[in-house]
């Protein structure tokens, strides 16, 4: 298994990218995701935070919610608003706020590495933010809050980073919070074999953000593993932009 590799992402249309951004689900409370995601039946609210669905007060650790989430999630594929990749791709993210500028690259990392300490984790974990995000992953299917892992600075991939970034987006939108996200997609099997590689000759990664939520994949893994022993265990879809 890569330490990294491309996959086929469910992410929003071009057209409709401004409908779905939205901030992460764990930095807004419920009255503020509620009044964010008022009039924009698409905001990603709607499965990041799907209690805003339910009347106030609802536990958002209910089974409704998840199923919920679910729902809505669905609901946005069946509108044609979230389409899916036919290929394997890597993601070129770029998040723009004043002077400050941020590129990364969106793929999907191995449990596999994570289990083995590949990728390294620096912080503990609640137990019910954790069983929270494998509730949600299990429900849906999808891992819809991206973690962010960070690597020792790699000649090809920054190079290949820059020269995909120097043409026009495929996708460019301001939120209302007033960051500016980019993104671009690597599709063509040469570059993405050697973004493949790359990543591979890399020791290590590092999570700087998510370790709920990269602990809650693996177990997730873990799960279905222990489940289904002769099958191999399919990673769950990313399906947003942070």
């Amino acid at each position: 298994m890569p330490l990294v590799k491309a996959f086929a992402g469910l992410r929003p249309v071009t057209a409709r990218a401004a409908d779905v951004v939205a901030p992460p689900y764990d930095v807004v409370s419920e009255a503020e995701a509620r009044a964010l995601a008022e009039g924009r039946r698409y905001s990603f609210l709607h499965v990041s935070r799907p209690e805003i669905d339910l009347p106030p007060g609802t536990d958002p650790y209910a089974p409704a919610v998840y199923a919920k989430a679910a729902a809505n999630l669905a609901a946005m594929v069946g509108a044609g608003v979230l389409a899916r990749d036919r290929t394997p791709c890597f993601y070129v993210y770029r998040l723009t706020m004043g002077t400050h500028v941020q590129t990364g690259l969106v793929g999907a990392a191995s449990v596999a590495a994570y289990d083995a300490g590949r990728i390294k984790k620096h912080e503990f974990t609640r137990p019910v933010k954790e069983d929270d995000r494998v509730r949600q992953i299990d429900a849906l299917n999808a891992q819809t809050g991206p973690v962010f892992l960070v690597y020792r600075s790699e000649a090809t991939i920054d190079g290949a980073l820059a020269r995909v970034a120097a043409a026009a987006p495929e996708v460019d939108v301001t939120a209302r919070d007033g960051v500016r996200h980019e993104v671009w997609t690597i599709s063509d099997a040469v570059t993405v074999a050697r973004l493949t590689a790359a990543f591979d000759r890399l020791p290590a990664l590092y999570v700087a953000d998510g370790h709920h939520r990269s602990a809650a994949a693996a177990r997730v893994c873990a799960a279905r593993r222990a489940a289904s022993p002769r099958r191999p265990v399919r990673s769950p879809t990313t399906t947003s932009w942070p």
